[in-house]
């Protein structure tokens, strides 16, 4: 063999072994950006109101401790006037849990209608109530049955923004009894659209706040 062709044949050799090493690479990088959103994709179908899982959603966009942090940009409002699908009367509140969304009647045909977040499986419920008490920034205490199964959770959380009751509440009442459902607001705009609460309707803050101001004690809710 040529001195000539044996530095062509080490070339050669070389360019593949580089081409074999940047494939892998990328595929490794593919494997890494998908998995990324897989990751998401599970934290969010397993998540329960908690600072742990929090945390976890939070772990999923920053990887690596001080890395920089993946940003989605979520829509502040989401509130848009609609043709009524409802055909209830104006001032009552519809919450379509399917279809992730909350529908104030106005009359005349048209509504407006909110982005929600809803129950998860096991958590999902129907019926007819109305708000019984509205609160701003309310304090959370969490039912019996969510510390049994949360038990990590605190007993009492004032009212604040890292409250997960966000900025306003609206508490539904089935006569004079609290059905310990509320409508309300949250720091964690991810979950609007989602299915991911233990039955009460999550709204962005800056929804909840809209929606506060336009309905009263008493307004009658149909959830379906």
């Amino acid at each position: 063999m040529s001195k000539f062709s044996g530095k062509a044949m080490g070339l050669a050799i070389a360019t593949a072994l580089g081409a074999l090493i940047a494939a892998g690479a990328a595929q490794a990088q593919d494997r890494s950006f998908m998995a990324l959103f897989e990751d998401d994709a599970a934290a969010l179908a397993g998540y329960d109101a908690g600072q742990g899982d929090a945390q976890r959603i939070e772990n999923v966009y920053s990887p690596e401790p001080g890395a920089q942090r993946l940003e989605r940009e979520y829509p502040s409002t989401t509130r848009e006037v609609v043709d009524d699908p409802t055909g209830r009367k104006a001032g009552t509140v519809t919450i379509v849990t399917e279809e992730r969304a909350l529908y104030l009647s106005l009359g005349g045909g048209r509504a407006y209608r909110y982005g929600v977040g809803v129950g998860r499986d096991g958590f999902t419920w129907k019926g007819q109530t109305h708000i019984g008490r509205k609160e701003t920034w309310p304090g959370w205490t969490p039912p019996a049955a969510m510390l049994k199964r949360r038990p990590d959770l605190p007993r009492h959380m004032a009212g604040g923004e890292e409250n997960p009751l966000g900025a306003r509440a609206m508490y539904l009442y089935s006569g004079e009894r609290d059905t310990m459902f509320r409508i309300h607001g949250s720091n964690e705009p991810w979950s609007i659209g989602q299915a991911v609460s233990s039955g009460c309707i999550r709204m962005l803050n800056a929804d909840v706040t809209d929606l506060f101001s336009r309905v009263k004690v008493g307004t009658p809710v149909v959830v379906m």
